[in-house]
């Protein structure tokens, strides 16, 4: 009959703003064309959404706190018959790493011819090893030279010297004996001190990871101000870091850029990388930021948290409209002698709870943040 027919539309016309206003929030159209506009490229409106989860940030040390472009800043040679930064340009040449890519540049800057290199390796998280000019060499970090069971007294006071200064330390070893240390300077990015102090405002726990020995960590995480460090890791060892922290029920964002970075990156709840990063860092990453500015980061956070925010308003005003509207529609008023809901006047609320709903959303364009 008329009333069942009329109580029928109007009962359908009211709930559809519930499914337009959660579907509009959850695909969080309007977040991701903000965080578009701060060189910030999500990979899903899941990656936006899932940020405003997140309570513990990792951050990656070298190219993503500091500025991942680390030059000479001493040389300190044990052996005089040997030209200790030619020798060790010879065979860093071989490496794109960036300490290796510093000690190249630097040889080069001097005009140092290189030597050919035999027998070359990389050995992952420790250093490289090669024979140049007859002499088998090790280049790496103390951990190489403790487990090849060379002695590192040698280098001892200028190890802690320049680990105090922040400076990285690369040993040099030939045929088994230590012959020299070079160290390595990374500056802080200009950013880097107000994103971290924004983060830990916006109640973020900061960790940082790195190779790196720990008094060079400390050395920079004290001046960078933050509070918790993980030092001297392999790459593996990274994602087992952030492992542990979500089995504590962490939710956990990890920021890097280099090859080391990407098994965390793939880990972590949320995998942040740098645009001008290594390709494998962007693939593993959920978000990637075109530009080394980390300012970009919490802007991005922001947007999420705003994002998520919006969600569950349009979520919970279209309840509320419908918890009032269906009732209406299906003739509860009629029953104390009231008006049937008419058809137009259903269609209008529709209309006004729809249009509700996408002002709301829109709202993420021209949030101050």
């Amino acid at each position: 009959n008329p009333t069942s027919v009329t109580t029928l539309v109007a009962l359908l016309v009211c709930l559809a703003p519930t499914t337009i206003g959660a579907l509009l929030s959850a695909i969080g159209i309007a977040g991701m064309d903000r965080v578009t506009r701060f060189n910030v490229i999500a990979m899903s409106g899941k990656a936006v959404e899932a940020c405003g989860d997140v309570d513990t940030m990792i951050l990656d040390k070298t190219g993503t706190i500091t500025q991942g472009r680390p030059q000479l800043a001493q040389i300190f040679s044990y052996d005089q018959e040997v030209n200790l930064l030619q020798l060790a340009a010879s065979l860093e040449t071989l490496s794109e790493h960036p300490l290796s890519q510093a000690i190249v540049a630097s040889a080069k800057e001097e005009g140092l011819d290189l030597w050919p290199v035999k027998h070359f390796k990389s050995l992952t998280g420790y250093g490289l090893e090669g024979v140049v000019q007859g002499r088998q060499l090790l280049i790496g970090n103390d951990k190489l030279l403790l487990r090849e069971g060379i002695s590192l007294q040698r280098a001892q006071s200028d190890f802690a010297a320049a680990t105090a200064r922040g400076e990285t330390p690369v040993f040099i070893a030939a045929d088994r004996e230590l012959i020299g240390l070079v160290t390595l300077a990374d500056r802080l990015k200009d950013d880097s001190k107000e994103m971290l102090a924004e983060l830990q405002k916006m109640g973020f726990e900061l960790v940082m990871l790195t190779g790196d020995n720990e008094q060079t960590a400390q050395a920079i995480a004290k001046e960078a101000g933050i509070p918790h460090l993980v030092s001297q890791l392999l790459p593996h060892e990274k994602s087992q870091v952030i492992s542990d922290l979500q089995a504590q029920g962490k939710k956990v964002a990890m920021v890097g850029d280099g090859i080391n970075d990407a098994p965390a990156l793939a880990t972590a709840d949320i995998g942040i990388s740098m645009g001008s990063g290594t390709d494998i860092a962007i693939e593993s990453a959920d978000i990637v930021l075109m530009k080394p500015a980390m300012l970009d980061v919490i802007k991005m956070l922001k947007i999420s948290r705003a994002t998520i925010k919006n969600i569950k308003e349009n979520l919970f005003w279209a309840f509320i409209y419908n918890i009032l509207s269906i009732p209406i529609a299906m003739g509860v008023l009629h029953l104390f002698g009231g008006p049937l809901l008419d058809p137009m006047i259903a269609g209008l609320a529709m209309s006004f709870s729809s249009v509700s709903v996408v002002l709301n959303a829109l709202r993420l364009k021209i949030m101050s943040l």
